[in-house]
């Protein structure tokens, strides 16, 4: 087992930034009172708590009145799909979704299914895309709700939303957009979606665990799906985390200031490890590769050996990367956004992500390369004896 840990598992989680600890423990010091009290300490944590919600509509393209703090990504798309959900009249309750959606899209899917829901697909091509000569024969006039990742948390394509902006227009047809992987690696807006809603987190992009937001247009019929008190105004109850708010506010306000540069590093770190692993580890299939990515991940199938053999390997020589989505973690089968592609199951069995992040160097990667290089050829030597 290796003494040196190289982490390429970023789509799951990030170190968090120094400077967000500071943030949270100078705010932790100074506005440690529950918002909702009315004395001056409680005042104080509103205070914070509402300028951090400024920041974070700001920088993605949101107003902060349509900003509801949640846990994460997950609650913020659980809380998003079945409250819209309950106000949807039964001739239209068909859920439209691609087959590249997060677990938290998939499982709240199959939940409105259990309440008597139409489930559809909606068709993805070869590079993981929306296939846009197969979106107009979809039974619009049925759909209600649809549900689409932005970026996608394995594969890293991103997708053109424009055509799904204009035909739930159209159609009027209420949509919600899972951002969470695109936060803080590139730019995102609200605003410019024209999404009904939209999931948002950071520890994505090296803020903290714990706290995520939804972004929710005004004046659309919602029903929470928990009760109590009256935060977030009335939508999701529960005293909100002042602390985690402003580690969230600081972790995107550090990424809008270094979003070029740091955009430029990581992209030039996916392509040199791509590049090489396609010289050392050959023959190899980088999924996705001819899309628009985000510039951390890299899913690649080394086509003759099973991933997850392969992951245990990797994880005695020290390199931590996945099989997928970590939310999909011990899953034996294959993956059902490369099955969406059109990838064999075979190919998509011998598939893992990698997802690299700002703190990582050349040297970093190049030693990564070397360990996975030498891991790819001893399977393979064994697989011949």
């Amino acid at each position: 087992m290796s003494d040196r840990l190289i982490y390429l598992d970023a789509n799951a989680t990030t170190p968090m930034d120094n400077r967000v600890w500071e943030k949270m423990r100078e705010v932790s010091e100074v506005a440690f009172g529950n918002p909702g009290s009315p004395h001056q300490i409680g005042r104080k944590a509103r205070q914070s708590l509402e300028e951090s919600r400024a920041i974070i509509a700001e920088i993605l393209g949101g107003s902060p009145e349509a900003l509801i703090f949640t846990s994460g990504g997950t609650e913020s798309t659980n809380l998003a799909l079945q409250g819209l959900a309950v106000s949807i009249p039964e001739s239209r309750r068909t859920f439209a979704i691609t087959g590249s959606e997060h677990p938290a899209t998939v499982e709240s899917a199959m939940r409105l299914r259990q309440a008597g829901w139409n489930i559809i697909e909606i068709a993805v091509n070869e590079q993981g895309l929306i296939d846009r000569d197969k979106l107009n024969d979809l039974p619009w006039e049925q759909i209600g709700l649809l549900g689409i990742i932005y970026a996608q948390n394995e594969t890293g394509v991103i997708q053109d939303l424009s055509d799904i902006q204009r035909l739930c227009e159209h159609h009027k047809v209420l949509w919600h957009v899972d951002l969470v992987q695109a936060v803080g690696r590139v730019p995102v807006s609200f605003h410019h979606t024209e999404a009904t809603a939209a999931s948002i987190a950071v520890h994505k992009c090296h803020g903290p665990r714990g706290i995520g937001g939804l972004f929710l247009k005004q004046n659309v019929p919602f029903v929470p799906h928990s009760v109590g008190g009256f935060q977030e105004q009335g939508r999701r109850p529960g005293t909100e985390s002042v602390v985690l708010a402003a580690g969230m506010a600081e972790a995107l306000r550090i990424w809008q200031e270094n979003e070029t540069e740091l955009t430029s590093h990581i992209h030039q770190l996916r392509s040199h490890f791509e590049k090489s692993l396609q010289l050392s580890c050959a023959p190899i299939i980088i999924n996705g590769a001819q899309a628009p990515r985000l510039p951390n991940t890299s899913h690649v199938s080394f086509v003759d050996i099973e991933a997850e053999p392969l992951l245990v390997a990797l994880d005695l020589e020290g390199i931590c990367c996945s099989s997928g989505s970590a939310c999909k973690s011990g899953s034996a089968t294959p993956s059902s956004a490369l099955l969406a592609m059109g990838i064999e199951p075979a190919v998509a069995m011998s598939s893992l992500r990698f997802s690299l992040h700002k703190k990582q160097t050349r040297e970093e990667i190049d030693e990564a390369v070397r360990i996975i290089t030498n891991v790819i050829n001893r399977l393979r030597t064994m697989q011949t004896a």
